[in-house]
């Protein structure tokens, strides 16, 4: 049996319709035989949305309030998209990070995994679909790793796993040098 860890980008999963059609491509995913882990990132524009809003109550927002503040599009996606597996009949469980224990430090970066939970829904047949960009310090506070944290913690989870694959589906053509939004040469 083949272990996939699939990621999905935030338009991806930028509608409802966007995330019902993950969800049948996972679920198709499962139905040929393979175990799936699923990593999304927040649905697109929830993120500056969230950052907009933290700016208009705060000037320079509190680093540690706005990792909690900018979790919470994670975590809405893994619910909608775990909810959408399980109406097409596929078993599904959502994680955030601090539930799977992706542990950081105060810098957000050096995650550790535990794949306990994770092995054992798989297990059992289900799909699991896990919030990127998010972990938790030793200390229980919510951490992000920034720009690309989706991406890092599929690959993350990929390598923890030992997965036979790990899959990006992305609307960009490749791995730029910088953001390619802001260098047009990038």
């Amino acid at each position: 049996m083949t272990l996939l860890v699939q990621k999905f980008g935030g338009t991806s999963v930028g509608s409802i319709e966007r995330i019902q059609a993950v969800a049948s491509r996972v679920a198709e995913s499962r139905r040929a035989g393979n175990q799936v882990v699923v990593v999304v990132s927040a649905m697109s524009g929830v993120t500056n949305k969230l950052v907009e809003m933290a700016n208009a109550i705060q000037a320079r927002p509190d680093n540690r309030e706005m990792d909690v503040l900018l979790s919470t599009g994670e975590q809405t996606t893994i619910a909608l998209l775990s909810m959408a597996l399980l109406a097409l009949g596929c078993p599904a469980r959502s994680y955030t990070g601090s539930q799977v224990r992706i542990l950081t430090d105060d810098a957000h970066s050096n995650a550790r995994i535990d794949q306990d939970k994770v092995r054992q829904d798989l297990d059992s047949g289900k799909v699991v679909v896990i919030a990127g960009f998010q972990g938790v310090t030793a200390d229980g506070d919510i951490s992000t790793l920034g720009r690309g944290g989706s991406d890092t913690t599929a690959v993350a989870m990929a390598a923890a796993l030992h997965a036979d694959e790990c899959q990006i589906f992305t609307d960009v053509d490749g791995v730029y040098t910088t953001d390619p939004r802001v260098v047009e040469n990038a």
